[in-house]
């Protein structure tokens, strides 16, 4: 009875519980730790969409069930939030599900669609629920490159030739977590066409849609003529609207993968508190000028901090897109791999960042800094990471030692 449960068995330690382990450490000895580690948006909800939470949840109707899939008026928002954005028709009662969060979707998909046996090609590194969401399902993960471009539609066709099975689906995540790329929309029609070729679903997540620094906003895979056949997108209110701990999803394509979802959910779940579908619903169809202050406020601690990080010492590449900072070690702590570094960092310059380790093997080169403090805040975490970089308080590198005696 000591035996590890089987689904269990196939997920390794989370890599980001060591880091994790030591924040809450250091926060309990009183210590000022500036969080850049995880992706979780600092802005306040608008207010707007709180008043019509408050308006709605007043209601006692609202308090009962609601639907899984998602109240009708939430999904024709989202289907017209498509038409506005991609000029992308979808039909709200067969091509959209509403999902708590797109992590979920993503999920409750693969449970739908995925068998032992199956293969699904995930990029690596990748957001880790695009590999395990699979994994716990009991399909098999091939790992391709994770760059939009030639190198990741060889690997696909390479996959399809050289695996038995043959795959099952490719997921496809741009703007990138946690690496920032984004993707053209000649990309997409030559995936959508090499997906087409070979009998390939394609799982898009699109969460960071609206968080782009250009001036051409990122594509959906479903402007692609012919795409809707194969292809399902997942989106989320959590960053367009600062809406993280309400968990609002979508997806929206194909309609057989969403008749799928949509079944699979019917027996897990009753759909979001409708208060807060109504309020979700309120966040499409009502005024977006706040999506653009979101995005202007994200590009200025994006300059403050690659330029903060480069004064120091540290060349990262400044994002195009999402709210994510990729940045490779720098070049004397490369031996220590993403997880000490990270943990070094922590113990030295009172800075949490993510491992790059922890979205893949290919990702240990890296760690994901995120763009979820104030200016005051990362000014302050540039002043710990320029001070450690200089060598101001550095010894021997001993990352584990150091978080044992914090």
């Amino acid at each position: 009875m000591t035996e590890e449960f089987h689904r269990i068995r196939r997920l390794p330690p989370y890599v980001f519980a060591e880091v994790n382990t030591a924040k809450a450490k250091a926060r309990g000895a009183a210590e000022d730790i500036i969080d850049l580690g995880m992706g979780n948006p600092d802005s306040p909800t608008p207010p707007h969409i709180v008043a019509k939470l408050i308006e709605a949840v007043q209601d006692p109707r609202t308090h009962r069930y609601s639907m899984s899939k998602g109240i009708p008026g939430l999904r024709r928002a989202l289907a017209g939030y498509y038409a506005r954005r991609f000029d992308v028709k979808l039909d709200p009662e067969t091509e959209v599900v509403a999902t708590l969060g797109s992590k979920e979707g993503l999920a409750n998909l693969a449970q739908a669609i995925a068998s032992p046996g199956d293969t699904i090609l995930v990029p690596n590194p990748s957001y880790p629920i695009h590999q395990f969401g699979f994994i716990i399902a009991g399909a098999s993960v091939r790992s391709i490159p994770y760059t939009p471009d030639d190198e990741m539609l060889r690997a696909i066709d390479r996959a399809v030739h050289h695996s038995v099975p043959k795959p099952t689906a490719v997921i496809v995540n741009f703007p990138s977590n946690p690496t920032a790329q984004l993707a053209s929309i000649e990309f997409y029609r030559e995936l959508v066409a090499l997906c087409r070729k070979h009998e390939l679903f394609i799982l898009s997540d699109l969460a960071y849609a609206e968080l782009y620094f250009g001036d051409v906003p990122p594509p959906s895979v479903l402007e692609v003529p012919g795409a809707k056949d194969i292809t399902v997108e997942f989106t989320s209110m959590s960053k367009t609207y600062n809406m993280p701990g309400w968990r609002m999803g979508f997806a929206a394509g194909n309609p057989r993968l969403i008749a799928a979802l949509a079944r699979v959910k019917s027996y897990l779940d009753y759909g979001a508190f409708t208060p807060i579908q109504v309020a979700a619903t309120a966040a499409l169809n009502g005024p977006q000028d706040m999506v653009a202050e979101m995005r202007a406020l994200y590009r200025e601690r994006r300059d403050l901090l690659v330029k903060g990080l480069a004064q120091a010492g540290w060349d990262v590449p400044s994002p195009e897109g999402s709210m994510f900072v990729w940045a490779p070690l720098p070049e004397k702590f490369r031996p220590l791999g993403s997880v000490e570094f990270s943990k070094l960092l922590l113990a030295r310059a009172k800075v949490a960042v993510a491992p790059g380790l922890g979205f893949g093997e290919h990702g240990d080169g890296h760690v994901r800094i995120a763009l979820v403090e104030n200016n005051q805040r990362i000014r302050q975490a540039l002043r710990g990471i320029r001070g450690f970089l200089a060598g101001d308080n550095l010894g021997p590198i001993e990352p584990e030692k150091e978080l044992t005696q914090a």
